[in-house]
């Protein structure tokens, strides 16, 4: 972080940055098990760079028992034999920084695994010097231990069931937010942080450039007075809500502001830390990346991703509403502007693919992932490409419960079939499940789309024949080329980073429209979201103003009111 960094030419290098999300079980496989590994990330590097990228952000490669495909860590300062050596990821990070191309890690310390060496510890006895350093709990009072509902609190897991595990051997319950193999840390115990400050600046003493947190805003949990933590809210006797009493709890900011004194405080060279954060509000995001606080640099949000979201939660989707979209960018946009940043992205490995779930994959595939892209690179913040983003890849359109691997959507499937159909339970899986983010990304056309001569570990979505790396990079209007020239453009054009937004037509359902200014130029970002003709009421001084990008490639006149095709974005610039 620039401490007291202003946002004008002395402005942090990011704001004119591209992230680029490498999920590494699923880039490239280099010995053909199957499953992507950091040799296979060699191989691919120059894609890096030709995409042009400034950052790589790093999915866990760490040791694991891979119950949560690397989110559970059992040795932070080992690479897992899986993805390769700590040497074959030093080659890695030297190939990267070769082409200017920064590495942040993914830091995961809310949890750990209970294969770590400090949890096992911790479980030996009650009596132990790291029992303390998790979240050990009695029966509640008057229950019998190990009985429904004996449970220290109802909260319930961000995996489905119980957020407690009853551990027989010392006759006390553990706290796990997610799967009952990633027990919390403690954070309220100082040697706790202390070790983890410790393990952060080891990596970054060994060449990366910072850290993508993983829901670092959970680790700060309400303890009462007497140790205890209280329960959530429930509804028809099921588990609780616990989110109160840990989504951006009580110390989060002193434990931020503590990790950047120790960590990053002081350090030569240009780093980057990023707080995912869900449940997190504007508020929030407002204290977390203000400069003057040196907490973090951006935060990820949750709150545009939400807006699909049924009345049965992700897996029970609903159409999006584009006015609910412009409703919740447009006060993230704003709320940010005069300090803090925003983190821009659609994909993840958490997210299904988003010319599926917001585009169009069929018919306009190709135009809607562009329009989708140009959207996002325009607004004010810091892009995210998730792999295979850049080349509009799709949902994996998955038609049994057999081809899911995801623990989120198999424990959903275990505990939902009681009262949802199969069909039901699978139309909400193909739509929504983490999976369709992890199929592997696809080079070229051959048998798994050049990933690896072995059997996936997740099967490639057979439609690589058609939408491959290869076939795009040789073809000058491909999804890949326009994602080249959305990068380019934030990197040449000050008033993409660092501009003032200002959203246009707020009610309109189908054209999502506004501008960025910084001094005496404006930009007019506009996209037709939607697979018919669409006119855009604009002003009509834009009227002959210079189109910079266009997601149909052609030679384009601009004539105010602006007529759309379908899925059709431009990105229009103007002197003042």
């Amino acid at each position: 972080m620039t401490e007291g960094a202003s946002w004008t030419d002395d402005a942090p290098w990011w704001t004119r940055a591209v992230v680029y999300q490498i999920y590494p079980r699923s880039f490239q496989d280099s010995d053909g098990d199957g499953v992507g590994d950091l040799r296979g990330v060699l191989q691919r590097v120059d894609h890096l760079a030709e995409l042009g990228v400034d950052v790589v952000w790093f999915s866990p490669i760490y040791r694991s028992p891979q119950d949560d495909n690397g989110y559970d860590i059992s040795d932070y300062q080992d690479v897992d034999p899986l993805f390769g050596t700590l040497e074959d990821l030093d080659e890695v990070i030297a190939a990267l920084h070769e082409r200017g191309i920064k590495v942040v890690m993914d830091l995961v310390v809310n949890h750990t695994s209970d294969e770590h060496p400090w949890f096992v510890e911790s479980r030996s006895s009650k009596d132990s010097p790291k029992r303390d350093w998790y979240w050990w709990r009695p029966a509640r009072a008057g229950m019998e231990p190990g009985t429904p509902g004996a449970e220290p609190t109802n909260w319930g897991s961000f995996f489905s069931g119980p957020a407690w595990e009853y551990d027989e051997d010392s006759g006390e319950y553990f706290l796990h937010l997610f799967s009952r193999k990633q027990p919390d840390l403690n954070w309220e115990n100082p040697q706790v942080r202390a070790a983890v400050y410790e393990m952060m600046r080891w990596w970054l003493d060994r060449g990366v450039d910072g850290f993508r947190m993983d829901v670092i805003n959970l680790v700060s949990k309400a303890v009462r007075p007497d140790g205890a933590l209280p329960d959530g809210i429930s509804h028809d006797g099921r588990l609780g809500d616990g989110s109160p009493h840990y989504v951006s709890g009580p110390r989060i900011h002193e434990f931020l502001t503590e990790m950047h004194r120790e960590v990053f405080a002081g350090r030569a060279g240009a780093l980057l830390t990023v707080g995912e954060t869900p449940g997190a509000t504007l508020e929030d995001a407002q204290l977390f990346t203000d400069p003057a606080r040196a907490e973090v640099d951006m935060v990820f949000q949750f709150e545009h991703v939400g807006l699909d979201h049924g009345p049965g939660g992700k897996f029970d989707p609903r159409p999006l509403r584009l006015t609910d979209l412009k409703a919740s960018f447009g006060r993230w946009q704003a709320g940010l502007a005069e300090v803090g940043w925003n983190s821009l992205y659609w994909d993840n490995h958490d997210q299904p693919r988003i010319v599926s779930r917001w585009g169009d994959d069929g018919t306009y595939r190709t135009e809607s992932a562009k329009t989708l892209a140009t959207i996002l690179h325009l607004h004010r913040g810091t892009p995210y490409v998730y792999q295979g983003e850049e080349l509009g890849m799709t949902n994996a359109h998955l038609t049994s419960f057999d081809d899911y691997r995801d623990i989120e959507t198999l424990n959903y499937v275990r505990d939902a079939r009681g009262y949802r159909s199969d069909d039901e339970l699978l139309a909400g899986l193909a739509a929504m499940s983490r999976d369709n983010a992890r199929t592997p990304v696809q080079w070229d056309a051959s048998p798994h789309a050049g990933f690896t001569t072995g059997t996936p570990w997740l099967a490639v979505n057979p439609n690589h024949t058609e939408i491959n790396a290869r076939q795009q990079r040789a073809d000058p209007h491909s999804v890949f080329h326009h994602y080249r020239r959305l990068i380019a453009l934030r990197h040449d054009e000050p008033t993409v980073a660092l501009g003032d937004f200002t959203m246009l037509l707020p009610d309109d359902e189908h054209v999502y429209a506004f501008t960025r200014r910084l001094g005496d130029v404006e930009l007019l970002v506009l996209g037709n979201v939607s697979g018919e003709e669409r006119l855009a009421l604009v002003d009509p001084v834009w009227t002959d103003a210079q189109v910079l990008l266009g997601s149909h490639d052609d030679a384009r006149v601009v004539e105010t009111p602006v007529v759309l095709r379908p899925w059709e974005s431009l990105v229009v610039r103007r002197t003042v």
